[in-house]
């Protein structure tokens, strides 16, 4: 056994010589026990030690700890003022970019609209409900075979499914969206009196209707101030940093509080026609976007000859 060797050993007898090679140094059983009660006692004295500095350090004056605990509440309040004052001022510069933004996109389309086409609030659900997944112009194709043969929801039933689908064939998941148009075509009369009801609830609660279906209806139908987001919406939301976010939820969310109400009627409308024409998705026209020095984009290309 070593002296310092804290090992409680069972059995306190030296490893022959032999075995340990010529350098080790035999030790008896009693210089074993008295080695390692000497470890024992330095480590007592150790730790009463690192007691004894910590009472100490712990120990102050009444006087003392009230003028530490002032410091430190007068600290504290001084960070909370500055954030604050930070938060206000970025806040500030938000709402100043935001509303210079939307001034810009409202002068250049000062009556945004849908590019699907449509002439009553049914035909507008039936042509949100293809777009999903699909594009505008693919939709209006279809749908300019099909609205003239069903148009309301009762035209649509007598249609039937395997008809309309030769109708939609060309929009992606089309079998799909042709069960959920007759679904919802049902519902509509049987719940609704065959009109499109004005409420998300009832709304969401339709086939092949989510949050974002129903934000476009309720918005482009019956003039409410609703942002959908798609696709476009997202990417120049976080593009652009007008309201970034994680998921479409998130990103909706932060521009319903970050649009002033003066544009929420448009925005979604903005947005999308700014992110299908200017800011596309691998190519963004940022050259000749209109609002390219509110952006945040950090791989702008101003020139039009960049990147090719």
């Amino acid at each position: 056994c070593l002296p310092v060797c804290p090992v409680d050993c069972i059995l306190l007898e030296p490893t022959p010589k032999a075995d340990r090679g010529s350098f080790w140094k035999e030790y008896t059983a009693e210089e074993a026990m008295s080695s390692r009660e000497r470890y024992r006692l330095r480590k007592l004295r150790l730790s009463q030690e690192a007691e004894k500095n910590k009472l100490q350090s712990s120990t102050l004056s009444t006087s003392e700890s009230s003028v530490l605990r002032d410091e430190i509440l007068e600290a504290v309040s001084r960070v909370r003022k500055r954030r604050l004052l930070l938060t206000q001022q970025g806040d500030k510069i938000e709402t100043q970019t935001t509303n210079k933004a939307f001034e810009r996109l409202r002068d250049a389309i000062p009556a945004p609209s849908s590019e699907l086409k449509y002439n009553s609030h049914y035909e507008l659900l039936v042509a949100v409900v293809l777009s999903a997944q699909a594009t505008d112009i693919s939709v209006n194709r279809a749908t300019k075979t099909l609205f003239p043969q069903a148009n309301t929801p009762e035209a649509m039933i007598a249609l039937g499914v395997k008809r309309l689908k030769g109708h939609i064939k060309a929009i992606g998941l089309y079998n799909t969206k042709a069960k959920h148009i007759i679904k919802l075509s049902e519902l509509l009369i049987e719940r609704h009196q065959s009109k499109v009801p004005a409420s998300r609830k009832e709304l969401e609660a339709l086939p092949g209707v989510g949050r974002k279906t129903a934000n476009v209806i309720l918005n482009t139908a019956f003039g409410k101030p609703t942002i959908a987001v798609d696709t476009h919406l997202f990417r120049v939301s976080n593009r652009t940093g007008l309201a970034p976010g994680k998921d479409v939820r998130e990103v909706e969310d932060q521009l319903m509080k970050r649009v002033p109400d003066e544009f929420k009627m448009g925005a979604h409308h903005w947005l999308i026609l700014h992110g299908r024409y200017t800011c596309t998705a691998r190519k963004p026209r940022c050259h000749s976007c209109i609002i390219q020095e509110l952006c945040q984009f950090q791989e702008k290309q101003i020139n039009p000859n960049q990147g090719e």
